[in-house]
């Protein structure tokens, strides 16, 4: 009854903050004029409003299940795309992609940001296999190292290219200039959900262990690889859509773990909505703040999700005491 009560109360802030999220915006626009499609404000609607709102709710879901999925993977609950390095990767993808093929479309450039996301993750969990020390805070910590680096070498292409600006406005989160026919590419997240609730026990075995999860029958390897592709495949398609959103697929699934336990399979659903409801909350913040201008996603979410982390590590603190 108790779970009933909580789903029932997610998806009516879910509903509520979607239906606030397409109204809400520099041209004001009423309930009514949904209906009327032959108006100015209708084309709003449907050639940005509409769009926007699909890629916050897509954005929102594949990064909370990539990190999800990372964390059960990795056996961390402080481990996610942005500290395990897989965003640096991706960034120095898009400007491989930018700096030889320059005239190429945007399908091939997701292309090249995923097998150097997917080999970015890969080093990371290669890495913290070798490290006999596993503290909570300090396997994230080899991550931002990790991608430091990479960051470090992405800046000396781009600087020698002249293209860190070009490379800079990717990584921007921002929705603001999400439309029709720019947001498309993010329903690629449709499938991997499909594919995450597939392997949901699968994972979680995985996250006991190989010798554990080897006895029990199942290709440890396999599955490990399968979760490395799903996350490096959602974290390339978003930042190349929309950019990087710091702390996202961190926080929402160490709330969700919080309040409902560690099985992943049980986890998923509320993941799937309380990552939407994070970014809507985020992207709202950042319209009305500073009214008729606009904060990008990637700034409020960052404040936000910075404050919530910095609150998980505390109380990790005060339970190992």
């Amino acid at each position: 009854m108790k779970k009933k009560k909580i789903n029932l109360l997610l998806i009516i802030i879910f509903i509520m903050l979607s239906i606030s999220s397409l109204f809400i915006g520099v041209k004001g626009i009423s309930i009514k004029d949904v209906f009327s499609l032959h108006n100015n404000e209708s084309t709003i609607i449907m050639i940005s409003r509409l769009p926007r709102l699909l890629s916050i709710i897509i954005t929102g879901a594949g990064m909370s299940v990539s990190g999800i999925i990372m964390q059960q993977i990795s056996r961390n609950k402080f481990v996610s795309p942005t500290t395990a390095g897989t965003v640096e990767f991706t960034k120095l993808g898009i400007a491989v992609a930018i700096i030889m093929f320059s005239g190429a479309g945007l399908f091939t450039k997701m292309s090249i940001a995923f097998l150097f996301s997917l080999f970015g993750t890969f080093v990371f969990i290669k890495v913290i296999g070798r490290i006999k020390f596993k503290d909570a805070v300090f396997i994230p910590l080899v991550g931002m190292m990790i991608g430091g680096i990479i960051d470090s070498i992405t800046t000396f292409l781009t600087y020698r290219n002249d293209l860190i600006q070009n490379v800079s406005s990717w990584m921007q989160g921002d929705f603001s200039l999400i439309m029709k026919g720019r947001y498309e590419l993010l329903y690629i997240g449709i499938p991997v959900f499909v594919i995450a609730f597939i392997y949901a026990n699968k994972f979680t075995i995985v996250g006991m262990g190989e010798d554990f999860a080897t006895n029990l029958g199942l290709n440890h390897r396999q599955v490990m690889n399968i979760g490395l592709v799903i996350v490096s495949l959602m974290i390339s398609v978003v930042v190349i859509t929309i950019g990087s959103i710091p702390f996202l697929g961190l926080i929402v699934p160490n709330i969700v773990s919080i309040y409902n336990g560690d099985n992943l399979r049980a986890n998923l659903w509320y993941t799937i909505i309380a990552g939407p409801i994070f970014l809507l909350i985020c992207d709202i913040a950042g319209r009305l703040i500073i009214y008729p201008y606009e904060i990008p996603i990637g700034t409020t979410a960052g404040t936000i999700g910075s404050a919530v982390f910095l609150y998980l590590i505390l109380r990790r603190r005060k339970n190992e005491k």
